[in-house]
């Protein structure tokens, strides 16, 4: 139980304002630094203008690449072939997953210049990547993927040949990962929704993993209690026209943020489950936001989980496990193991409706897509699942929700 390996981790500021400390971070790298944003939603950022006049104040010059939805090899190319000879000494990744995994990318490519393409995992001849990168600064601006803290750039192809694969290796990890709470305030309720059941889905994923240890459980337990206390609340709140700002919705921010973080460390070291492995060629075959499939999932994936389990797996560490996530998420203790269950699976449930989770075929899934799915399901993130789920069990978790 006690023995362990922790990779690498970025050194991490955590609160609100740390957004401040910025420019002077990246002057310790020097003064050409390129910006890795969202399309739009940057501009919007609470104090952005301060920023850009810090960088101004400092003289340090800035180029900026936008990334549109989540990004594919083609955008990361893009971006190398275009600021490759630019001699860039860092590069800030500031928005969602979506940026920040493109940054990671881009970041490790800019000295080589060579495709992404080499070095994506499953496609291609995935070379060995030997670096160097130039250093990243990782600010994430939602509460959701916990990019911040991984090794891996998730990069995607939509369509009938798609596919979702990730350009991972230690020398990809930020230098710092920035994370300001304050930054969270814009973010619409759908993108709390479903960035919010993403890094519950990785922190309960991670914490019944195969790979789980007692480091790494300790970090997923406190990451719930966070979720539970706040995601409900802040997602009302946002929902609310007019709504005041007000000190709790300062602290379920920061919760939160500290839940994302916390589901990107735990998912780094350990590995996921089966959510994340059916949200790679979801991902890949339909336009479908990598949060949504995490909330609209969840619940019957933990359902599938223990009921196979009860089956075929009754000893299983994670029995025990699932009935303690329930007690910390329902904020209650239970004196039955199976009735523990329950109240986690309905709990799981009753978030998914809540927080208007859309069903699968809001985004054109259907039955006869279901076997196509499940045969491209069964990457890294379903080995390091409890159990050894069999397809008509995987079928099973995308049934409940079409």
């Amino acid at each position: 139980m006690f023995e362990f390996s922790i990779a690498k981790l970025p050194r991490i500021e955590f609160g609100s304002g740390a957004i401040l400390r910025l420019p002077g971070i990246i002057t310790s790298y020097g003064n050409r630094v390129l910006l890795v944003t969202g399309a739009h939603s940057y501009q919007h950022l609470p104090g952005w203008q301060k920023f850009v006049d810090a960088l101004a104040h400092r003289a340090i010059r800035y180029k900026q690449f936008k990334v549109g939805g989540e990004p594919s090899p083609a955008q990361i190319d893009e971006a190398v072939r275009e600021f490759a000879d630019q001699d860039i000494d860092v590069v800030v990744g500031i928005g969602g997953g979506s940026a920040l995994d493109a940054a990671k990318a881009i970041a490790g490519l800019l000295n080589l210049q060579c495709s992404v393409m080499d070095f994506l995992e499953g496609v291609g001849p995935e070379l060995p990547y030997q670096g160097p990168a130039v250093p990243l600064i990782a600010v994430p601006t939602t509460a959701g993927t916990g990019s911040e803290a991984t090794k891996n750039a998730v990069l995607s192809v939509q369509g009938d040949r798609g596919f979702k694969k990730s350009f991972r290796h230690e020398k990809l990890v930020a230098e710092y990962a920035i994370v300001d709470p304050e930054l969270l305030s814009n973010c619409p309720p759908d993108v709390v929704a479903a960035n919010g059941m993403d890094a519950l889905t990785q922190l309960l994923e991670s914490y019944v993993s195969l790979k789980s240890n007692a480091f790494t459980d300790a970090l997923a337990l406190s990451g719930l209690q966070a979720v539970r206390d706040a995601l409900i609340p802040l997602y009302q709140s946002f929902r609310e026209v007019g709504a005041q700002e007000d000190e709790l919705i300062a602290i379920y921010r920061e919760k939160m943020a500290y839940a994302a973080l916390l589901s990107g460390i735990t998912l780094a070291q350990v590995g996921l489950g089966s959510v994340h492995g059916l949200a790679s060629p979801l991902g890949a075959f339909y336009p479908i936001p990598h949060g949504v499939v995490c909330g609209t999932l969840i619940a019957s994936a933990t359902e599938i989980n223990i009921r196979c389990m009860q089956s075929r797996e009754p000893d299983n560490k994670a029995m025990a496990k699932y009935a303690y996530a329930a007690e910390v998420l329902c904020h209650q203790q239970f004196h039955d193991e199976s009735v523990a269950h329950t109240a986690l699976i309905q709990l799981l449930t009753n978030w998914t409706h809540e927080l208007e989770l859309p069903s699968l075929s809001n985004y054109g899934v259907d039955n006869e897509a279901l076997g196509r799915i499940v045969a491209n399901s069964r990457g890294s993130s379903m080995k390091t699942n409890p159990i050894v789920l069999q397809d008509p069990e995987i079928k099973q978790i995308l049934l409940s929700r079409l």
